[in-house]
């Protein structure tokens, strides 16, 4: 059984990681508000791109583009497909990296010609450690995300679907559903779906037309890198969010428990002590009885 001093040296030890834990939820906390609040900031505007690219199919119904598939048709395409996967910098989230790795493993299984572009040092270590080769690994942290990152990962990305060598693209994230519930995804970025442009029941629609200089695929096809950009940009955020939520989540958890193993160990330091003060109290008893006995 341990003594009192190894039970007070335990103490001290979980009193000093549970600062580390507290610590680290508070920080977690502020990075979720502030990210929250960018996208937020920069939502609108992505909100107002999709809308004119909802307009232009309303008014041209057959506009042809290499950024969509064709009419009635989703079927998959044959050739090397690209995925951009987000994961954290860093462990202690729960299980928010494993799960967007689980969703990139099975990507990778039904799709063995896959490109695999990386962002954060946890994906880069996995995918390393187990010799499955990254196209591109984006070497800024995960931590920032910020829209002109976004872009450089669009732009590249863009790159090589443009000239052929992609012929899907899929970013897998992690999407956060509700302040306490999240799931990784594996979105196809491109080339989209039409009717994911088409405006739901119910919803308020513009129908003045308007003129396209020079035509309408043009104009597509500048709106849609910048359209691109801003769901790369929210999927970053979103991830980031995930994280530090899930890192919240963990932290707390980690928080009780320290709190429990806590009373445990006091509990235990209480009774090591009272054992040992008896033991004295009887030593004491028992040797002055003897000194008794002696004199007698």
């Amino acid at each position: 059984m341990a003594g009192t001093k190894e039970i007070k040296t335990h103490i001290q030890s979980v009193q000093e990681t549970r600062k580390i834990t507290n610590a680290m939820y508070l920080i977690a906390s502020t990075k979720l508000r502030r990210a929250r609040q960018e996208l937020d900031n920069t939502r609108p505007y992505f909100e107002a791109l999709r809308g004119e690219i909802k307009r232009i199919f309303r008014t041209v119904s057959d506009v042809d583009s290499r950024y969509f598939y064709p009419v009635n048709d989703d079927t998959p395409l044959e050739g090397t497909y690209g995925c951009l996967v987000i994961t954290a910098d860093k462990g202690l989230a729960g299980s928010y990296n494993q799960n967007a790795i689980r969703e990139a493993q099975r990507l990778l299984e039904q799709h063995p010609d896959t490109k695999l572009f990386v962002v954060g040092e946890y994906g880069r270590r996995f995918f390393a450690q187990r010799n499955i080769p990254i196209e591109h690994s984006f070497l800024y942290t995960a931590q920032n995300p910020t829209m002109a990152r976004a872009r450089e990962i669009s732009a590249l990305l863009l790159d090589g679907f443009d000239r052929g060598e992609l012929k899907e693209i899929f970013v897998i994230y992690t999407d956060m559903e509700s302040a306490m519930s999240f799931q990784a995804r594996a979105a196809r970025l491109l080339p989209f779906h039409r009717s994911h442009f088409v405006t739901p029941p119910g919803e308020r629609a513009v129908t003045e037309p308007f003129e396209f200089l020079p035509s309408v695929k043009p104009v597509l096809d500048n709106l849609m890198p910048s359209y691109v950009s801003g769901f790369i940009y929210s999927a970053l955020i979103d991830s980031f969010c995930c994280e530090q939520n899930a890192r919240m989540s963990a932290m707390d958890s980690a928080n009780q428990n320290a709190e429990s193993l806590l009373g445990e160990l006091s509990l235990q330091f209480n009774r090591v002590r009272q054992s040992a003060i008896t033991q004295e109290i009887t030593e004491v008893s028992a040797g002055a009885r003897a000194q008794r006995k002696k004199k007698e």
